[in-house]
């Protein structure tokens, strides 16, 4: 019998707490018995280039004297000034050292993936010469990435965020051409409903180099707690189950209606979530 979905697969994430200390958020995730997070770097929490390898590895701590485990490290990389595809070559170099800080960093967290985004080229300029320098940036992170023993999560963005990769077959393409082991696919659930996809078509193309997810709801843009847009739960369950999706699904709620009460959000997120997902 093909394994089915569970809560044990659903890992609550840092993004929405950002207006309360770290050691709030880590709290709350034993409260909710959510044992799986993943942690979002970003300022106050986590920014990597801020923090010393003494002060990550008493993070760490922190997180181990919860019982936490972390699944999966994102470095903000759509707010600051990453792009592995910026045509301006000191951009991109910082964009690329910041990554191995951070492939670095997660080493240190226990993580097993490190989630990275695509970037994206001049609307104005020649698209594959922005291809070309995503690629070979992601080619270097790649052996950054085997020389720890990470795997990186890559991330399709919306259309908006990225004209580069955007939907399941511009994933592909990008995983085809660096082929790497240590470069795998993940989806967001926002960037695949706005390219009207499902799990499925990430599945056909992917197969088992799928990962990671963020799975949250949308109207379709936002992310947005389970109930709050109009994505099919119940399809989408239904789909991983099909799938015999293994990975974790993150809570990522970047949306600011949350920041304020977020334990609010957790707790309606895993209410809707346990009515539909089996154990």
């Amino acid at each position: 019998m093909m394994a089915k979905i569970t809560m044990d697969q659903v890992a609550g994430m840092n993004f929405h707490y950002k207006h309360y200390p770290l050691e709030y958020f880590l709290d709350a995730m034993v409260r909710y018995e959510c044992k799986n997070i993943e942690l979002w770097g970003a300022s106050p929490h986590f920014y990597v280039d801020d923090l010393s390898l003494h002060e990550i590895r008493n993070i760490k701590k922190e997180i181990n004297r919860r019982d936490l485990s972390v699944v999966c490290f994102t470095p903000e990389q759509c707010v600051y000034p990453i792009n592995l595809a910026a045509k301006e070559d000191r951009l991109r170099e910082k964009s690329i050292q910041y990554f191995i800080k951070s492939a670095e960093a997660a080493k240190e967290l226990g993580a097993p993936l490190l989630l990275v985004t695509p970037g994206w080229g001049y609307e104005n300029e020649e698209p594959d010469e922005a291809w070309k320098r995503t690629r070979d940036s992601l080619e270097r992170l790649s052996t950054v990435a085997a020389d720890l023993d990470l795997t990186l999560a890559f991330e399709p963005l919306t259309r908006v965020e990225s004209n580069l990769v955007f939907d399941s077959n511009s994933l592909k393409r990008m995983l085809d051409e660096v082929n790497s082991p240590n470069l795998k696919g993940m989806i967001d659930t926002i960037p695949m409903a706005l390219a009207n996809e499902d799990f499925k078509d990430y599945s056909s193309l992917l197969g088992e180099d799928l990962v990671h997810i963020h799975f949250i709801d949308g109207k379709p843009e936002g992310h947005l707690v389970w109930g709050d847009g109009v994505l099919p739960l119940g399809k989408y369950i239904e789909q991983l189950n099909e799938i015999g999706y293994k990975g974790f699904l993150t809570l990522e709620y970047t949306s600011y209606q949350y920041v304020q009460n977020p334990d609010e959000a957790m707790e309606r997120s895993l209410k809707i979530l346990s009515s539909v997902i089996d154990g």
